[in-house]
């Protein structure tokens, strides 16, 4: 049987990076029982992000209050992290950039087969590397890397194409009342709000099994 999830997510979500390596231990344990289809949607957590981004330490102090209140909280992600075979390199991290043409990216790549390893490079090119993928060129070096070609990654940057997928998602997230990320939306019906633990994907992949 084929089980689809769609994942809601942003690639500036470490919740959403670990959310990703517990669904691929729980599609791991299916062991080939279920083929299991991942696609992945958009969500802005700062759609009003200046195009280049902000400096993260102010970003931070802003949203929560200190410096260190931040780091703390970077402390606990990094543990959660070790656990998810994830590395958290924060320090390196100088800058909370926009997402928006990672999205588009993600959305091209997508139509060339490869979203869920452009997923990937980027998730681990901001929270591993600290790479600012607000930043065009990084971006298409990160994808291009990660085997989406370069001159479509390119011409994406010129036009306006991924635009309305990312508004389609926006609708869709509201349709399902996914009020946060990550959300997974199992077969269109079954839905999981957070960075679950395998088990609970285990549990959801047997109910759209017998649905």
């Amino acid at each position: 049987m084929i089980i689809t999830v769609d994942v809601i997510s942003d690639v500036i979500c470490p919740w959403c990076y670990i959310g990703k390596r517990r669904l691929e231990k729980a599609i791991t344990a299916l062991d080939g029982k279920h083929e299991v289809r991942v696609h992945w949607l958009p969500f802005q957590l700062n759609p009003d992000m200046p195009r280049e981004g902000v400096s993260r330490k102010e970003y931070r102090i802003k949203k929560f209050g200190s410096w260190e209140r931040s780091q703390e909280l970077d402390a606990k992600l990094i543990a959660v992290g070790e656990i998810e075979g994830i590395h958290f390199a924060f320090d390196r991290m100088e800058r909370t950039p926009n997402t928006l043409d990672a999205h588009r990216l993600i959305w091209l790549a997508d139509q060339n087969r490869c979203q869920d390893a452009i997923m990937e490079a980027l998730f681990r090119g901001y929270f591993s590397k600290g790479q600012n993928i607000s930043n065009r060129q990084i971006l298409i070096d990160v994808v291009a890397e990660a085997g989406l070609e370069r001159r479509q990654a390119e011409s994406l940057m010129n036009s306006d194409d991924g635009i309305e997928a990312i508004k389609e998602a926006e609708r869709l997230s509201r349709r399902y009342g996914a009020g946060g990320v990550p959300f997974f939306i199992i077969n269109n019906e079954i839905t999981l709000s957070g960075a679950q633990p395998p088990e609970t994907f285990l549990n959801a992949f047997r109910m759209a099994a017998v649905s």
